[in-house]
């Protein structure tokens, strides 16, 4: 179980020293579904990516801009799924989200392997992309 209160704090903790901004941790790995808390401070941003098959931005605290076919801005205690459109992220103010997806990935894992390490995932999944994202440029990044 996690707990998600603590994985908020924990994670903009980490955005604010991080060199990039952001932080991601995957919380929850259930075969196709993935939820990750991603936590970006003020102006950081996500660049433009390809949207899972089915997802959802839920965020928790702050203000983000999410770019795309039709810019939206999403403050907290909004829920708004992704459309199937390339789009960009970006924290008007310092931000935690919870991105739920959906891949079309059928795999027998749940949660992680039994290493903590997260499990090889597809192109497709937006969670291991963002997590991605944040290793490859120095952020920090954690797994369960």
């Amino acid at each position: 179980m996690a707990a998600l209160t603590d994985a908020m704090t924990k994670a903009i903790d980490i955005a604010r020293e991080a060199p990039n901004g952001r932080h991601a941790e995957l919380l929850l790995h259930d075969g196709p579904l993935r939820q990750t808390v991603i936590a970006l401070k003020e102006g950081a941003e996500l660049p433009e990516h390809n949207s899972p098959p089915a997802a959802s931005i839920q965020v928790m605290h702050g203000c983000l801009r999410v770019t795309g076919q039709e810019p939206v801005l999403l403050q907290a205690g909004t829920l708004e799924a992704l459309t199937h459109v390339r789009h960009a992220v970006e924290a008007v103010e310092d931000t935690v989200f919870l991105l739920t997806t959906v891949t079309s990935q059928h795999d027998t894992d749940s949660h992680s392997t039994p290493t903590g390490e997260m499990p090889s995932l597809s192109a497709e999944d937006q969670s291991a992309e963002y997590a991605e994202m944040d290793h490859e440029s120095g952020g920090g990044r954690t797994n369960r």
